[in-house]
C-alpha cells in the first residue's frame, strides 16, 4: 500500500451511476504525472488529496494507482491555493477570480476568506452581492469539512457533506452515528444506497430495523422509476431480498408491518393479495380518483351548445369540424371532465381551438397547460392563447432544501373555470393529484393526449387508466384529415400503431428508412444525414432543425455516444468559443443541452431544452431556454452541470412532449430490450416535416410486432368505477 499526496489536474472520466473515475493526478512531492483511478463519488479539479492504494499495470495504460481510501487536504502552497479556489467548489469564485485572490492575499486567502471577507471588496470585479455569496459559500465549506472527514472515512465523498449539513447543521454527525438511513428519508438527493453504505461500514447491522425499513420504502420507489404505483407484497419482498442480500422473508415482513403502523406504507387487499404504496403514492391515487368524481359531478350546470352556436365558432375560427370534433364540443358543454385523444393528423390542436372559442364565449376564464415548456410552447403557438407548464399554473414555490410546494391548492385554488391540458399521457399519478386538487368546486377539465404513445416518466398510466375505467366520457378523434393524410410521417405513424409495416421510401414524401445493419455504419450515416445530406436535401440547419432520437442510453449508437460525436461534428472546438470541462463532459459556447432534473429554484425542469450562449472564465455556463411567450436565461454555477447534458441526441422518453422539423433515429437489434411499438410511435411523431429511420428491417418489425409494452401495477382504473358505481349505491 503506498501513500501519496497531490492535486487533481484533470478527471479523465467520471461514471455517474457507479463513480468510477479516472483522474489524474499531479504529485505534491516531485510535480509528477500519475493516473488514479477508484470509486470517487465528488472529485472537482485543484482538490488537494491524500490517496491511498496499490499500483497496477494496466496493459493499455500502463502504471496507475488503484485508490483504495482518499481524503481531501486542505490547500498550502499559493498553486494548491489557487487551484483549490479555482475548482468551482466555492460559488462566485473561479480561475480569474482565484488568481485576483492570491495575488492580493497570498497565503492568508482563505483566511481573508474565512474571517475577513469584506477585504474582497478591494477586488475588481467583486461588489458586495458577489462578496457575500463567497463568505456564505465558504464557511459552509468549512464547516462542512469535520462531516466531508467523517463521510470520507466510509468512502463517500464531499457533494454528500454539503446536503448533509444543509439539513442538519451541526447536528449532521450525530444524526449520521444515530441513524444513518435518515438520510434517505430527509435529504434531498441522497438515496439508500449511500445511506446504506455509511451504515454497513460503520458496523450497522445487516438484519437492523433500520436497515431493513429504509430497504423496502426505497424498493418501492425504484419501482415508482418503473412506472408502478404499488407493488405485489410478494414482489416487494423478493426485490427487496436482492437488494438487500437477505433470506429471511419474515425479517422483511416484521419491517414491513412496522412501516404500516408508522403510516409510511399503505398494505391494501384486493382480490386475494396485499399490494404495498408508500403513503403518498396510495393517498394521490386515492385523491384523483374522488376528485374526478366530484368534478364529474359537480360541475356548474350544462352549458347550451347548437348548431348554430357550432357554425359561428366554424366561421369564427375559420375551420370545419368533422363530426368527432363537434361531438367533443357538444361532450365539453355537458361535462365537468372529458378526455379527447386521437393520433397525429386527427384534429387535436383544431379542437383545442374551438373549445377555448366556446368557453370564452360564455364568459368562462380559460387556462392551458401542459406538462413541459416545451409542450405548453407548442399549445400556445398552435392555439394563439397563452399556455403554462403545469408547474407554473400551479404556482410552485421552491425552497432551499431542494423540496419544493404548490401555491395554488385546495385552500388556494385557481380561479379558472376550465382547465385544457395538453399531452396528458405524461403527467403522472402526483403532478396529477396536485392539479386536481387545485381546480375550485364547479371547474371544467378537459384532458387532450394521445393514449398510445409513452407513459409518464413517473408513476401511473393516468390517461391510459382514466379512459380504462369506463366512468369519464372520452372521445376518440380518428378522422385523419385529408391534409394530414400527405404526409406519410402521419399515414406511418397510424400503420404502425395499428401493428402494420409502414411505406417505406415514398417518393416525394417525408418518410425515409436507410437499411444499414452494422452499428458501426448506422452511427456514420446517422452523422453524415445530420451534418451534410438533410441540409443539402432539404435545405436545414443541423443545429437548429435536426433532432436524433434513440431508443438508449448506452451503446454506439445511444444517448451517450451519439452526443459525444455529434458535438464534435456540430459544434468543434474553436478559439472563439469557451468551454469548460465538468467530468466526463465538455460543454462549449453553442452547445445544445437539456436539463436532466427538477430546478425549482432556477425554475427549470426535467427535460427543458437550451442552447449555451455564454460560458465566462469562472465557470459559469449561461443557457437560454425555449419558453413559451420568451427565450429566458438561467447562469449554472460550475458546480450545478451535473444538471445539465447535451442534448443533440435526445432518448425517446426525453423528446416526449416537443415536435422538431426533423428527425433522425437509429433503429438496431442492439436496442432489442427496447423495442417497442409504443416506443417507436412516440419518437416517429416527433417529426413535423421529414423522419428517417437509419437500421435493420428486422428491428423496425420486432419494434412494430412487440405491443407488450410493460404493465404498470396502478388501481386508478378500479378506484374511479368505485367512486362513480358507489355513489349510484347511494
Amino acid at each position: 500500500m503506498v501513500e501519496i499526496e497531490g492535486t487533481v489536474e484533470r478527471i479523465s472520466y467520471h461514471n455517474e451511476e457507479n463513480c468510477f473515475t479516472v483522474a489524474r493526478i499531479s504529485i505534491k512531492e516531485n510535480n509528477d504525472i500519475v493516473t488514479a483511478v477508484g470509486y470517487f463519488p465528488s472529485l472537482e479539479v485543484g482538490e488537494v488529496l491524500k490517496l491511498r492504494g496499490n499500483w497496477v499495470m494496466h496493459k493499455d495504460y500502463g502504471y496507475q494507482l488503484k485508490v483504495e481510501h482518499y481524503e481531501t487536504v486542505m490547500p498550502a502552497s499559493l498553486k494548491d491555493i489557487e487551484n483549490y479556489l479555482a475548482s468551482g467548489v466555492i460559488r462566485g469564485i473561479g480561475a480569474v477570480t482565484a488568481k485576483k485572490i492570491v495575488e492580493k492575499f497570498g497565503e492568508r486567502s482563505l483566511e481573508v476568506l474565512g474571517e475577513s471577507p469584506d477585504k474582497l471588496l478591494t477586488l475588481e470585479g467583486i461588489g458586495e452581492k458577489r462578496k457575500e455569496m463567497i463568505a456564505e459559500s465558504f464557511r459552509e465549506q468549512q464547516e462542512t469539512r469535520a462531516i466531508m472527514l467523517f463521510l470520507q472515512q466510509y468512502g463517500i465523498g464531499p457533494g454528500v457533506a454539503v446536503k448533509v449539513y444543509k439539513k442538519y447543521r451541526e447536528k449532521s454527525i450525530e444524526v449520521l452515528k444515530e441513524n444513518p438511513y435518515r438520510l434517505a428519508d430527509e435529504v434531498y438527493g441522497i438515496g439508500f444506497k449511500t445511506a446504506d453504505k455509511i451504515a454497513l461500514k460503520m458496523g450497522m447491522a445487516e438484519n437492523s430495523t433500520e436497515r431493513l425499513s429504509s430497504g423496502l420504502k426505497y424498493t418501492l420507489l425504484n419501482a415508482a422509476e418503473d412506472g408502478h404505483v404499488f407493488l405485489p407484497k410478494q414482489e416487494l419482498i423478493h426485490r427487496a431480498k436482492d437488494l438487500l442480500e437477505i433470506e429471511d422473508e419474515s425479517l422483511l415482513e416484521q419491517s414491513l408491518r412496522a412501516l404500516a403502523e408508522k403510516e409510511d406504507v399503505v398494505i391494501e387487499k384486493t382480490w386475494g393479495r396485499e399490494e404495498i404504496y408508500l403513503s403518498g403514492f396510495y393517498l394521490s391515487e386515492k385523491s384523483v380518483a374522488r376528485r374526478l368524481f366530484l368534478l364529474s359531478a359537480m360541475a356548474d350546470k350544462p352549458l347550451r351548445i347548437s348548431d348554430a352556436h357550432i357554425d359561428n365558432i366554424e366561421k369564427k375560427c375559420s375551420i370545419k369540424l368533422a363530426k368527432r370534433q363537434r361531438e367533443a364540443l357538444e361532450a365539453a358543454a355537458a361535462s365537468g371532465v372529458l378526455v379527447i385523444t386521437g393520433g397525429p393528423g386527427t384534429g387535436k390542436t383544431t379542437t383545442v381551438k374551438s373549445l377555448i372559442e366556446f368557453f370564452r364565449s360564455q364568459k368562462l376564464k380559460v387556462a392551458l397547460a401542459a406538462p413541459t415548456g416545451r409542450a405548453a410552447k407548442r399549445m400556445a403557438e398552435a392555439t394563439g392563447y397563452e399556455a403554462k407548464t403545469i408547474h407554473r399554473l400551479l404556482e410552485y414555490k421552491a425552497y432551499e432544501e431542494g423540496s419544493m410546494a404548490f401555491g395554488k391548492n385546495q385552500d388556494e385554488p385557481l380561479d379558472e373555470d376550465v382547465i385544457i391540458v395538453d399531452e396528458t399521457s405524461m403527467v403522472d399519478i402526483i403532478l396529477m393529484h396536485h392539479l386536481l386538487s387545485a381546480l375550485k368546486p364547479g371547474a371544467r377539465l378537459i384532458l387532450v393526449g394521445d393514449k398510445d404513445q409513452l407513459p409518464s416518466v413517473g408513476p401511473g398510466s393516468v390517461l391510459r387508466e382514466i379512459i380504462a375505467s369506463g366512468r369519464i366520457p372520452v372521445v376518440v378523434l380518428d378522422e385523419i384529415f385529408r391534409q394530414a393524410r400527405e404526409s406519410m410521417i402521419v399515414v406511418n405513424a397510424h400503420r404502425i400503431n395499428q401493428g402494420f409495416f409502414p411505406y417505406l421510401n415514398v417518393k416525394g414524401k417525408d418518410f425515409f428508412f436507410e437499411q444499414v445493419i452494422p452499428p458501426e455504419e448506422i452511427l456514420n450515416t446517422v452523422l453524415a444525414l445530420v451534418k451534410t445530406r438533410l441540409p443539402g436535401y432539404a435545405g436545414l440547419d443541423p443545429m437548429e432543425d435536426i433532432q436524433v432520437i434513440t431508443p438508449m442510453k448506452k451503446g454506439i449508437v445511444g444517448v451517450m455516444n451519439l452526443n459525444e460525436k455529434l458535438q464534435q461534428l456540430l459544434n468543434p472546438p474553436d478559439p472563439g468559443k469557451k468551454e469548460w470541462r465538468f467530468r466526463s463532459l465538455t460543454f462549449r459556447e453553442g452547445d445544445r443541452v437539456m436539463q436532466i432534473k427538477n430546478n425549482y429554484d432556477k425554475e427549470v425542469f426535467n427535460g427543458d431544452l437550451g442552447r449555451i450562449i455564454k460560458i465566462d472564465e469562472e465557470g459559469r455556463v449561461l443557457v437560454a431556454f425555449d419558453e413559451p411567450g420568451q427565450d429566458r436565461e438561467v447562469v449554472y454555477q460550475s458546480q450545478d452541470l451535473e444538471e445539465l447534458s447535451l442534448a443533440y441526441a435526445l432518448s425517446v422518453h426525453k423528446s416526449q412532449g416537443s415536435e422538431f422539423p426533423a428527425v433522425v433515429m437509429p433503429i438496431t437489434t442492439q436496442h432489442y430490450v427496447m423495442l417497442q411499438r409504443n416506443l417507436l410511435y412516440t419518437a416517429i411523431t416527433r417529426a413535423k416535416k421529414l423522419l428517417v429511420l437509419v437500421g435493420t428491417k428486422q428491428a423496425l418489425s420486432i419494434a412494430i410486432h412487440n405491443n407488450r409494452a410493460m404493465a404498470r401495477y396502478s388501481r386508478l382504473a378500479d378506484r374511479i368505477a368505485e367512486e362513480f358505481d358507489g355513489a349510484r349505491l347511494v
